[in-house]
């Protein structure tokens, strides 16, 4: 199996504590913006939400090896308005408008179900994100899971994006738990990889059927949606 492969049948995962999220692709549908906006885009309307996805993406890595970090409200315009010239879009109202739905993403349908069966089972919850605390707080309160999570972590408090293993240490001391009692969630494959290799357990929630990456580390299972986590759990 090459590395950054999961387990070909989901097994159960023994001596967690914590279940920590990441939030943008995982719990929150980061498309969701531009679908606000769909009629307003266009037949790009697509084309720009992937890119935007994307280039969001690779200034995160790109900015982490150059040692310049910007935080991700501006990583997430930076990446707008790349979109927005590579289509020749000029609309200043649009563009706020898109940045602003970027704050009120849509969660997945089954993530209250699935974050409240978790914490009823007396697991801790959290989030762990390149996004900013206030992009966080705002996404949380929008989609009404404020009162499932308990702990928020962002990126801002190492200076670095994922999947920087400083980062997954920040929930690590800020919910007082060890690597191995900790199952991290994360629909970016890349990112599943960075968890692994830091240490926790992993799962990949392959919501739209995506090759595992060639990368180390491995997730220990592969889910269609959060629903299939808490029966995997001990």
């Amino acid at each position: 199996m090459p590395s950054g492969g999961v387990m070909s049948e989901n097994k159960a995962i023994d001596g967690i504590k914590a279940c920590v999220f990441d939030a943008y692709g995982t719990l929150f549908d980061v498309h969701s913006a531009v679908g606000k906006y769909r009629l307003r885009l266009g037949g790009v309307a697509d084309q720009v939400s992937m890119l935007w996805r994307t280039k969001q993406l690779e200034y995160t890595w790109l900015r982490s090896l150059m040692g310049h970090h910007a935080n991700f409200w501006q990583v997430t315009q930076d990446a707008l308005d790349f979109a927005f010239d590579m289509h020749h879009l000029n609309d200043i109202d649009l563009r706020k408008d898109l940045m602003d739905a970027y704050l009120k993403l849509d969660c997945y349908p089954e993530v209250p179900e699935a974050l409240s069966i978790l914490k009823t089972r007396g697991f801790k919850l959290a989030i762990l994100s390149n996004g900013t605390p206030a992009m966080l707080d705002a996404a949380v309160k929008n989609s009404g899971i404020e009162k499932l999570i308990e702990k928020i972590f962002s990126v801002e408090e190492v200076g670095i994006f994922k999947p920087d293993l400083r980062v997954y240490q920040i929930a690590v001391d800020g919910m007082n738990v060890r690597p191995e009692e900790v199952v991290f969630q994360s629909s970016n494959a890349w990112d599943a990889s960075g968890a692994s290799v830091f240490g926790f357990k992993v799962a990949w929630v392959n919501r739209f059927g995506q090759s595992a990456e060639r990368l180390p580390g491995r997730a220990d299972v592969e889910l269609k949606n959060l629903m299939e986590l808490p029966d995997l759990l001990k």
